[in-house]
């Protein structure tokens, strides 16, 4: 099984912003040395808690501080954007780190609507124009605009070697469908869907068109987990990101809070339930619960990539969580 990592940047309430993203850079540099495929960061506007609005800034910052682990955006949020400067970024990066970056495609704001407006203009229409943003994303990339087209004589420039790896990130049937028609790797957020994704899956195999030749499905899903020596420390670092949830969610949610923070919050009936749902969706245990949990969700979902999520208050229980997955899952000792 190949492991890759996707790191939303949080910031635990002891943490600035800056102590966020240094961390965020050290676990990719960790995750290199594990052997872990992959490191993706998110993207987010003004969200409590978050550090990354900006990956393109930090993939540069850490692509010079790695070696060979592959980079990108989880997601870069296309609708909020021009394809061209999205292509000329993501060109300028695989030329300094040849062979090495993943462009990750979504179609969320990344915030709240007053982010989203001071963004971009139409955002909504935007969204409705995914599929021909993403056309020309490949063509800008694959350079290959028809003759006639009024792009063809540009390029997004510089020209790497090597194209970045171009991976659409979805939760529905809608997304996967898209991924299929223009021959993009798929990657299913388990953790933000209700829908069945093992059906969502395997109609984005039989469905797949290559854009080139020799091309095949590509296929991981993201899931949250929590990894400790034991299921009970497991259990006690997660209930940090379970409050922080619900403090968003009632819109008092700043960073990420202390595990004694979070067990002085005192929870009423429907919180509880909240957090009930939560855990459903992660896997929280010891390292060996945990891989069990991610070869089953695995096997179910017929993937041979699983990307983990790891919130925690502390980035050492973090970089923990991602050690002990590793030590079990790709025989690293670190």
């Amino acid at each position: 099984m190949r492991l890759s990592i996707l790191d939303q940047s949080p910031i635990a309430s002891n943490q600035t912003a800056q102590d966020s993203l240094m961390a965020s850079m050290r676990l990719a540099q960790i995750g290199e040395e594990l052997g872990y495929t992959r490191y993706w960061i998110a993207e987010h506007h003004d969200l409590p808690g978050l550090a990354c609005s900006a990956p393109e800034v930090m993939l540069s910052f850490i692509g010079a501080h790695t070696k060979k682990i592959r980079i990108g955006s989880g997601a870069v949020l296309l609708p909020h954007y021009k394809p061209y400067k999205v292509a000329e970024i993501y060109n300028m990066l695989g030329t300094l780190f040849p062979n090495r970056i993943d462009v990750g495609l979504g179609r969320s704001p990344g915030g709240s609507a007053e982010a989203t407006n001071a963004l971009s203009d139409n955002f909504l229409q935007q969204v409705f124009k995914m599929p021909e943003l993403v056309k020309d994303l490949l063509h800008f990339f694959n350079q290959d605009f028809p003759n006639d087209h009024q792009f063809s004589k540009i390029a997004a420039s510089p020209v790497p070697e090597v194209t970045p790896a171009l991976w659409m990130l979805g939760t529905s049937q809608k997304s996967a469908e898209l991924a299929a028609q223009y021959g993009l790797a798929y990657a299913f957020g388990q953790f933000m869907s209700d829908s069945d994704g093992v059906t969502i899956i395997q109609s984005y195999k039989e469905r797949f068109k290559p854009n080139k030749s020799g091309q095949s499905p590509e296929v991981l899903v993201t899931v949250p987990v929590i990894c400790a020596e034991t299921t009970e420390q497991a259990k006690e670092i997660a209930l940090s990101n379970f409050v922080w949830q619900l403090l968003i969610a009632k819109g008092e949610g700043k960073k990420i809070p202390s595990i004694l923070e979070a067990k002085n919050y005192k929870m009423n009936d429907k919180e509880l339930d909240h957090v009930k749902a939560m855990k459903q969706k992660m896997v929280i245990g010891n390292p060996n619960e945990v891989s069990s949990s991610l070869q089953k969700i695995a096997k179910e979902y017929m993937v041979d990539e699983m990307m983990i999520l790891t919130i925690t208050h502390s980035p050492e229980d973090r970089i923990q969580s991602y050690k002990l997955i590793a030590k079990e899952l790709l025989n690293k000792e670190k």
